[in-house]
């Protein structure tokens, strides 16, 4: 199995919005954002699947030396053997990369955060970063899309937070600020345990707000000469606002069920975008943000 093939696994197996999106790009930006996908589902997947939080550092410090050897051209890992043939055209630096273990490691040191600001701070570290990276590999000419990219991923982040609000409290998790707790009388017992309490479904509420002010803020500061350019990111967008309608639609029973999308939904949202040229989500995230 070659590198390419490796990092193409990888992507596919997980079922991510993400992958949608790659589909449409041409073979050299489709390459490059498989593979930096697949270092993000490997360094995600150390957190994941260790169980020993010591062993997951040791490996997360072995990653850090693997990106460090990258860049001086020793790639040994696959998916930063495919990786590295991208850095130079897409601006792909070794700033970022880190930066994302930064994020593997804060899932490490604490599983509550005291408010929006420490949140959104996470939520920059694991998604935010990830989509200023994807921005270099789409290709932009305004610097100004970087900061898109950034409150786009961010806001993608939240809403996968508040997706796996019960599957991370099974984990002993609770991404939801605990001020935001407060401010709705939500116990955390009730979340671990699974108890919808009355008040939850306003907590929800707000959270979703939150997001969808994201979005808005994303789409106000994409400039016009970058957006075809970007259709990948305003793909995954699509999927990502249908996901929260749909979270809503659902009534916020997120405790004890993964609300998703269907493959087929996916894709039909994505191929929708790519020929549209992602002016369907930028209008639903508009009307989103304009209403009461």
């Amino acid at each position: 199995m070659t590198p390419i093939e490796y990092c193409q696994n990888k992507a596919a197996k997980s079922g991510s919005s993400f992958y949608y999106a790659f589909l449409f790009l041409p073979p050299d930006r489709r390459q490059a954002i498989t593979a930096l996908y697949a270092y993000c589902r490997e360094v995600d997947d150390v957190v994941d699947e260790c169980t020993d939080t010591s062993i997951a550092r040791i490996k997360l410090a072995w990653w850090r030396t693997q990106v460090s050897a990258m860049f001086q051209g020793h790639a040994e890992h696959p998916v930063l053997q495919a990786l590295s043939a991208w850095l130079t055209p897409f601006d792909i630096t070794q700033d970022r990369l880190l930066a994302i273990i930064d994020g593997m490691e804060m899932d490490l040191d604490q599983t509550r955060y005291l408010d929006w600001p420490a949140l959104r701070n996470y939520c920059w570290h694991v998604a935010g970063v990830v989509g200023e990276l994807s921005a270099g590999i789409f290709g932009y000419q305004d610097a100004r899309t970087l900061d898109y990219a950034g409150k786009l991923g961010i806001a993608f982040q939240l809403t996968n937070i508040i997706r796996d609000v019960g599957d991370d409290a099974r984990r002993g998790r609770i991404y939801l600020p605990v001020d935001d707790l407060k401010q709705f009388s939500v116990r955390a017992s009730d979340i671990l345990n699974g108890n919808y309490t009355e008040t939850f479904p306003a907590l929800m509420a707000f959270e979703a707000a939150r997001a969808r002010a994201l979005y808005l803020e994303a789409a106000q500061v994409l400039p016009a000469v970058d957006k075809r350019a970007q259709r990948p990111g305003l793909m995954m967008a699509a999927i990502y606002f249908a996901l929260l309608e749909e979270i809503e639609h659902e009534k916020w029973q997120v405790l004890h069920q993964r609300i998703s999308l269907t493959p087929l939904r996916k894709l039909w949202l994505a191929w929708k975008n790519w020929v549209g040229g992602g002016d369907d989500v930028l209008r639903k995230i508009r009307r989103a943000g304009a209403s009461p």
